[in-house]
């Protein structure tokens, strides 16, 4: 499909990566209600089919731009997009997957996949969202981490990454508070999560953790909306993940390190967060 940045007025723009597929589809059927989208992911046919249905059910004008964030051709083809949509008003950086085993095991190529797509794009869009939004001294950036970001498990290269995220969001929060912005950079950092992250690591949620511990894609996104709109930079959906988050930071390190390692030996992969 042809993208062409939307009119000059109009409802105002939310893109979306990883829209194809969990937290990053349910952000756009929440979304939808208020805001015309452009939905970024992998997945031609599936977005065809997202666009169809919130077109038919809100009105809203959804475009698609199917595209490989790990292709820096891609990559800059959407940047560029942001970068000239006028009614932009939120980006969602939410396209991600997990990995399992230890770090010297998991195939190189793919871990290095995972940092361009976890951190490089997350720069460079979040770059052209920010210079868009700042100018207009209005709008945001949804950055999705993971529990793993603060409370290792799994594989460490996706516990790095969601690291990253958060510093990169806490570090970008303090520019944009120094310059007096009224843009919000917020970084949503789910726990275990229902979506199709499971099924792509071959997960079964059951061996993961108890059921108690999991979060539907409606209740993370429910969340991070209502932060938004109060200007939270930090957002951690259910008093269980804040628990764990709290209780590890308390914890020495030598403890710490002897619980997860012991999680690792059993296996049971990284965080679900996208």
């Amino acid at each position: 499909m042809t993208m062409k940045p939307s009119r000059a007025a109009g409802r105002p723009v939310a893109l979306i990566t990883g829209a194809s597929s969990g937290i990053g589809l349910e952000f756009a059927w929440q979304l939808a209600s208020e805001h015309d989208l452009i939905l970024v992911a992998r997945r031609k046919d599936l977005l065809e089919v997202t666009a169809s249905k919130l077109g038919r059910k809100f009105g809203a004008q959804v475009q698609i731009l199917p595209a490989d964030l790990t292709s820096e051709v891609e990559l800059s083809m959407v940047a560029e997009r942001i970068a000239n949509e006028n009614n932009l008003a939120l980006l969602v950086n939410c396209a991600g997957f997990g990995l399992e085993g230890y770090f010297w095991k998991a195939e190189l190529a793919q871990q290095e996949r995972m940092y361009r797509l976890h951190v490089m794009a997350t720069i460079k869009l979040s770059h052209a969202a920010l210079k868009n939004l700042v100018a207009k001294d209005s709008g945001g950036v949804i950055n999705v981490s993971s529990v793993a970001g603060f409370v290792w498990f799994g594989n460490v290269s996706y516990g790095a990454t969601k690291a990253w995220m958060k510093a990169f969001g806490d570090g970008v929060c303090i520019d944009l508070r120094a310059a007096g912005s009224k843009v919000t950079m917020q970084t949503l950092a789910p726990g275990y999560t229902h979506t199709e992250f499971q099924q792509a690591m071959g997960l079964d949620p059951a061996k993961v953790a108890p059921p108690k511990s999991w979060s539907t894609a409606s209740d993370v996104v429910s969340a991070s909306l209502a932060g938004l709109k109060s200007g939270k930079h930090l957002v951690v959906p259910g008093w269980r993940n804040r628990a764990l988050i709290r209780l590890f930071a308390l914890l020495p390190w030598w403890l710490r390190q002897s619980m997860l390692a012991h999680k690792a030996r059993e296996g049971r992969g990284g965080v679900a967060a996208e």
